[in-house]
C-alpha cells in the first residue's frame, strides 16, 4: 500500500494511463516513500486483475508473484550495499566478493558498492530483450537513480534514448540535480508531494513515535525519516554531539573525533549541517527566527550566533559542503571529523 499522503499523487498519475510514457522519473525529497510508491505503481502496472483506479488486486497471480519477489516480468536495481541493507533480491548484491571483509573461509570479501554499476545496467538489457512472460509490460524500479555511476548512467541513456517496446522504467530520486541532464530530458518528470505537517505528524503517532513535530522538525518534515530517527541506535551520540555544538568556542574537537570515529561520515556530516544552517538562519533573522532543524536548541543557537564571526562562518559553510561531496570515500573519519569541529570552534575565535 502506499502511504497516506501519496493519494493525490495516485490519483493525478492515473491520467497517464491512455498513453503511459517509457519512463517515468519520480523526485522529490528524501524519506517521503517514493520507493514504496513505485513498487506499488510497478505491482499496479503487472497487476492482471487491477481495481478502476489503477491499484493492484493483490490476489491475482502476478500480485502474488510480486509480492514474493519472483514475478518474471520485474527487476529492481540497487547499489549492492542497498541490496545487502534492505534485504532486495539482486544479483549484484549475491556475487562472490573478493576484497574487504573476510568471510567464514577466511578468503577477503569487498565491500558492497554503493553504486549501481554498468554490469547492472547491462543485465538489464538482456531483461529488455526477452518478450513479456505474461503477455503485458514489463517493469524495472531503479533506486535511487542518483547512484547511478558515469558509465552505468551513460549505458542506461542509451536505453532510453532507443527504449524497448513494453518496457517501463520508473526511476526514483531524492537527488534529481546528481543525473545527467540527458536522462532527465528522456524522462516524465514526476516531483513526488512533501506531506503535510499535519498529516505527518497524524501517521507517526499512529506508529506511536514520541515528539512527532520535534522529530520532523529535524529531518525536515520527512516522515519516514523521522520514523528511523526515533529508533536510530545513533541518537545518543547525536545528542551529545549537539551538546558540543552548542557549547560554542568550547567544543571539543578532539573529544568528538575519538568519540564519533566508528560512525559513517554523512551521519555526522548530516547533524552538522543542520545545525550550521539553523546557527545560519540565527544569525541571520537573529533570535525571534525559529530554527528549522533544532527549534528544542533555539536558545543556545541564539547565543552562538551571536559569538560567530560572520566572514569565518561563510568560510566554514564551504568547507562542511566540500566534505558532503566526498562523504562516500574511504576517508579517515576521525581526521574528518577533527577537522569539522576543530572549523567550528574557530568560528568563535
Amino acid at each position: 500500500m502506499i502511504y497516506p499522503w501519496q493519494t493525490d499523487d495516485w490519483s493525478r498519475l492515473q491520467q497517464l494511463r491512455a498513453h503511459w510514457p517509457h519512463a517515468l522519473l519520480l523526485h522529490g525529497q528524501a524519506g517521503i516513500g517514493k520507493l514504496r510508491f513505485a513498487q506499488h505503481l510497478a505491482q499496479g502496472l503487472l497487476c492482471e486483475s487491477a481495481l478502476p483506479n489503477g491499484e493492484p488486486c493483490g490476489t491475482c497471480a502476478a500480485c502474488n508473484w510480486f509480492v514474493q519477489g519472483n514475478h518474471p516480468d520485474y527487476r529492481i536495481v540497487v547499489p549492492e550495499a542497498l541490496a545487502a541493507e534492505a534485504g532486495f533480491s539482486s544479483a549484484a548484491a549475491d556475487e562472490k566478493a573478493e576484497k574487504g571483509d573476510a568471510d567464514d573461509s577466511g578468503k577477503k570479501t569487498r565491500t558492497p558498492s554503493k553504486e549501481i554499476k554498468i554490469e547492472q545496467v547491462r543485465a538489464l538489457l538482456d531483461f529488455c530483450g526477452v518478450g513479456s512472460h505474461r503477455g503485458g509490460v514489463r517493469v524495472v524500479v531503479l533506486y535511487p537513480a542518483e547512484a547511478l555511476n558515469v558509465a552505468a548512467a551513460n549505458a542506461l541513456l542509451k536505453t532510453l534514448e532507443e527504449p524497448p517496446a513494453g518496457v517501463v522504467f520508473l526511476m526514483v530520486s531524492a537527488r534529481i540535480d546528481r543525473l545527467l541532464p540527458t536522462i532527465i530530458s528522456r524522462c516524465r518528470q514526476w516531483p513526488m508531494t512533501t506531506p503535510s505537517p499535519e498529516s505527518a505528524t497524524a501517521w507517526l503517532a499512529q506508529q506511536g513515535v514520541d515528539d512527532p513535530p520535534g522529530l520532523l522538525a529535524e529531518t525536515g518534515g520527512a516522515p519516514l525519516a523521522a520514523l528511523a530517527l526515533a529508533s536510530d541506535e545513533n541518537r545518543p551520540l547525536r545528542d551529545w554531539t549537539l551538546k558540543q555544538l552548542a557549547a560554542g568556542p568550547n567544543c571539543d574537537a578532539f573529544a568528538c573525533g575519538e568519540t564519533l570515529q566508528k560512525l559513517p561520515v554523512p551521519i555526522v556530516l548530516g547533524w552538522l549541517q543542520r545545525w550550521t544552517y539553523d546557527l545560519l538562519a540565527q544569525s541571520t533573522v537573529g533570535a525571534a527566527g525559529t530554527p528549522r532543524y533544532f527549534p528544542a536548541a533555539s536558545a543556545a543557537l541564539a547565543r552562538c550566533a551571536s559569538q560567530a564571526d560572520a566572514t569565518a562562518f561563510a568560510r566554514y559553510m564551504r568547507t562542511v559542503t566540500r566534505q558532503r561531496a566526498v562523504e562516500n570515500h574511504p576517508l579517515n573519519a576521525r581526521l574528518v571529523f577533527e577537522e569539522l569541529f576543530l572549523g567550528y570552534r574557530d568560528l568563535f575565535a
